[in-house]
């Protein structure tokens, strides 16, 4: 269980996409009255700088007087927030995967500095919603600030965290939530084959209103003051929730859903809009797999 005050973690590696994922994480941070902590991890290199040019010492303070300058930045992104900062030799996801033990949220850019567009970031946005001890954010895309928030689900348990997730960020944030459900047609339309049936997509649709009505009960009962929008798709979920999120300012899905198997850590459409959400994405792991 974290603690109410646990802090927002947000990345910052001086690029103009960190410096996005500081601000967002700020208002995040004003909304929910927690500190923010801005983390920058380095390495030391082994070669590239000639011995008689520079030497470890003079190297390593370069890095860190660099480091410094780009969460001084940062911290300055962040008016009106409790701000801490972080300078740490280490790996950059191995020391974000332990700031989540402690952390309410870890906050990501959609690319790193000097990489191809979204492939360092999405690498470790994968690793963290994977490994991490929190829900991550990865700020990409477009937020539309009137949007709802929109959550996809699946009945899973890791379905059920996202929404515990989405129902809070859509009260806090005084949004409408938009919950999508898709079924795959592969699967309704092998197990019917197998047994003989022809496929009733009315009767599968309303089978899943069912179970949506069902889930969202509880929900709406403890955030009364949440307008919710159900929809129940014959789509594929990333495809859904593209067109859902393009109009949203939060996405939320689960880490891995229904369709996954025992030890799986990350589903592939959680991987897939890592790279493509429209928006700001969270990734929710079910709490009990993160312990």
């Amino acid at each position: 269980m974290k603690a109410p005050d646990a802090p927002v973690v947000v990345g910052v590696d001086g690029s103009s996409s960190s410096l996005a994922a500081v601000k967002w994480a700020a208002a995040e941070c004003g909304r929910h009255h927690v500190p923010l902590l801005l983390v920058h991890a380095y390495t030391l290199p082994t070669r590239g700088y000639p011995e008689m040019v520079l030497t470890g010492t003079e190297i390593r303070r370069a890095i860190e007087d660099q480091g410094r300058a780009w969460l001084t930045e940062a911290a300055a992104a962040a008016p009106g927030v409790d701000v801490s900062t972080e300078l740490v030799c280490d790996s950059g996801t191995r020391l974000l995967i332990e700031r989540s033990r402690e952390a309410r949220l870890l906050v990501v850019g959609s690319q790193g500095l000097g990489n191809v567009t979204g492939l360092l970031v999405g690498s470790t946005a994968v690793a963290l919603a994977a490994h991490g001890r929190s829900p991550v954010v990865v700020v990409r895309g477009t937020e539309v600030p009137d949007g709802p928030v929109v959550v996809g689900v699946d009945g899973s348990p890791t379905s059920e965290a996202a929404l515990a997730f989405a129902f809070e960020e859509a009260s806090v944030r005084g949004a409408g939530l938009t919950v999508v459900m898709c079924w795959h047609d592969f699967m309704v339309e092998s197990a019917y084959t197998a047994s003989r049936f022809t496929v009733d997509w009315k009767q599968v649709e309303d089978s899943e209103q069912r179970l949506l009505a069902e889930r969202l009960a509880g929900w709406q009962d403890k955030y009364p003051d949440v307008r919710v929008h159900r929809v129940v798709l014959r789509d594929r979920p990333v495809r859904a929730l593209m067109r859902y999120g393009a109009e949203a300012q939060l996405l939320v899905v689960g880490s891995h859903g229904r369709g996954g198997f025992a030890g799986m850590l990350l589903g592939s459409t959680s991987q897939a809009l890592v790279y493509h959400s429209p928006c700001p994405l969270a990734i929710v792991r079910q709490p009990e797999a993160s312990m």
